[in-house]
């Protein structure tokens, strides 16, 4: 899971404060331009339509890990917005397998980061509506500031999700808060299950080798270059090629076999999310057509 590693956080602190933007930026900064300069036949069919420059307006910095603010096909400008990142991004710890977090007040900020990843403005939580590590690895807080105040107050709109699935051979990046860094790739394809520790993940996005993602960069959306879409969450990666431990996740097919893939990255599906929630942006699991974990 890509929260902030402790190691790298300590090699940060032994470096000094003052070295801290020399050692993140050329780590950050890399897969982003490797991919652009390497895309290969298949990936330029995939990007046939107009693909557009994503950038890191909308983006928000956690204090360990990255997220978005992001509003639905159907949500309104006076709706309150929303911020999305993963479950085991939470502040109170990872969920346990088969908990589900509902409407739990919360007060979490987030640092509103604008095109050029400047931090603008400190939004801040109303509630943490929805959180779980089951079948998915997200988090959706609401805030207590609408679309229209923080479209009004910084120019920033915030991201659609997409409300369909996504689609292999997209070109995507992964835009980073916390590292204020883009990783541009691809979709290489769907993982059956997603095995990490003591938790399962259904139907998970697997990115090709170009988007080598780093720890603080969970929770980043991941959009679709073509619609401008967020169309997953960034969650995690196999970082030293063991099995299904944490930190190392195994990808695991219909009929149970375990393939390591290591030094590849993933995400989690968000096509979801939208029908489970209602009028005013507010959560209901009820709906008809909502299909995420209930508690």
């Amino acid at each position: 899971m890509r929260k902030p590693l402790v190691a790298v956080l300590f090699a940060l602190a032994i470096a000094g404060a003052g070295a801290a933007p020399a050692v993140a930026a050329p780590v950050s900064a890399k897969p982003a331009t490797a991919s652009a300069a390497s895309a290969s036949a298949d990936t330029k069919a995939a990007a046939a339509p107009t693909l557009q420059a994503v950038n890191l307006a909308g983006t928000v910095a956690l204090s360990n890990c990255s997220g978005s603010v992001v509003r639905f096909p159907n949500s309104l400008d006076t709706d309150p917005a929303l911020v999305l990142s993963n479950g085991h991004c939470l502040s109170t710890g990872f969920p346990e397998p088969g908990e589900v977090l509902v409407n739990q007040a919360s007060t979490r900020t987030f640092g509103l980061l604008n095109s050029a990843g400047t931090r603008v403005a400190t939004l801040r939580a109303s509630k943490l509506a929805y959180g779980t590590m089951t079948d998915t690895d997200v988090s959706i807080y609401q805030l207590t500031s609408t679309y229209a105040t923080i479209k009004n107050s910084y120019g920033i709109s915030a991201l659609t999700v997409q409300d369909t699935h996504p689609t292999a051979g997209t070109a995507i990046t992964v835009a980073s808060g916390y590292w204020k860094t883009l990783y541009n790739c691809n979709i290489d394809g769907f993982v059956y299950r997603l095995k990490e520790g003591d938790w399962t993940w259904k139907d998970s996005v697997r990115y090709t080798s170009a988007c080598q993602t780093i720890g603080g960069t969970s929770g980043s959306p991941v959009i679709d270059q073509s619609t401008g879409k967020v169309v997953a969450v960034n969650n995690t990666g196999n970082e030293d090629g063991a099995r299904c431990t944490e930190n190392n996740p195994c990808e695991v097919d219909a009929s149970g076999n375990v393939t390591v893939r290591a030094g590849i990255n993933y995400a989690q599906e968000t096509y979801l999310i939208p029908a489970c929630f209602t009028t005013g942006n507010q959560l209901n699991l009820s709906a008809t057509a909502c299909t995420l974990p209930k508690p």
